[in-house]
């Protein structure tokens, strides 16, 4: 019961979460989005530590880095797979795919099993992938392949997030996630590191080019004015991202340690529930009837397997 009742919870804060993100890795890279989402969530941690407690043990530390790092890869790839969009159709698909994971892992490395019924829910969570990529009718948003495979990408790393949090211990407490926050935040800062010394090497060749004349400064400030304000904008929003994330996490580390990671990462992967929610409600996207069809399918499969 309480599996489900936290890991329904986690779902659903992580699904504004993932909201968030996409809309800040609109305005700034995704890359920037997840760092400073990370560095919030990390920020935050340190402050209630000392609350929660837990245990350091060699063990739980690596693990939590280890998390951290295959965190980096799926939130990065979540982000700019919502940035593209549509946000209604990428998320859920990455949902399904990082639901499959765990089980998959569970029923070949942790030797858990299935009543029959279970084995069909996962045929239909399979047929609900499908449908949910499949637009049909005209007029409804259609995702690239870009997308698609940055979103089943996402969701593999999602699921093995699950899995390597899965083998930290309950003594450690917030541990785990406080390493997992640290690496996350220190790649993507690298990354972000990175990518700003290849755009001033860009910018710095340009500028030597010989014929190039220097914009007058009026002409430079009113230019970046926009630039700023949209970066800012992108920066409150991963912040924003950040907490609520920081939040989601914690609440789904409760559900896996509180029963079977089967059902904690299928109920987890509930979480496009708050995403399409809010896509549709803020950013009118439309989602046509059969990828309803394929959201309410995923929905069945991934309550019967919680049932399992």
């Amino acid at each position: 019961m309480l599996t489900a009742v936290f890991s329904l919870a986690g779902a659903l804060v992580f699904g504004a979460a993932d909201f968030l993100g996409g809309l800040a890795a609109k305005r700034v890279s995704a890359v920037l989005a997840t760092a400073v989402a990370s560095l919030t969530g990390l920020v935050l941690l340190l402050v209630v530590a000392p609350l929660l407690g837990g245990e350091w043990t060699a063990h739980d530390v690596l693990w939590g880095a280890v998390s951290g790092v295959i965190g980096a890869v799926a939130i990065s790839l979540l982000y700019a797979c919502l940035a593209i969009g549509p946000m209604s159709i990428l998320s859920p698909l990455t949902a399904v795919v990082s639901a499959v994971v765990p089980i998959v892992w569970g029923l070949v490395i942790g030797g858990e099993r299935f009543a029959a019924i279970g084995y069909w829910a996962l045929g239909l969570a399979l047929v609900a992938v499908v449908l949910v990529g499949f637009v049909p009718e005209r007029g409804a948003v259609r995702p690239s392949l870009r997308g698609i495979l940055m979103a089943t990408g996402s969701g593999i790393a999602i699921g093995g997030f699950f899995i390597a949090i899965d083998q930290t211990t309950a003594e450690s407490g917030v541990v785990p996630l406080l390493l997992n926050r640290g690496v996350n935040s220190a790649i993507m800062f690298a990354a972000v590191g990175v990518l700003a010394l290849v755009a001033a090497l860009r910018a710095g060749r340009s500028h030597d080019a010989p014929g190039e004349r220097m914009p007058r400064s009026s002409s430079v400030g009113t230019a970046f004015a926009p630039a700023r304000t949209a970066t800012a904008a992108g920066i409150r929003l991963a912040v924003a991202c950040g907490i609520v994330d920081v939040v989601a996490n914690g609440l789904l580390l409760i559900g896996i340690r509180a029963g079977d990671l089967s059902v904690a990462a299928v109920l987890g992967a509930m979480y496009p529930a708050g995403t399409i929610l809010l896509a549709a409600l803020v950013l009118k996207e439309r989602i046509a009837p059969v990828q309803w069809a394929g959201l309410v399918l995923a929905l069945v499969a991934a309550s019967v397997l919680a049932l399992a």
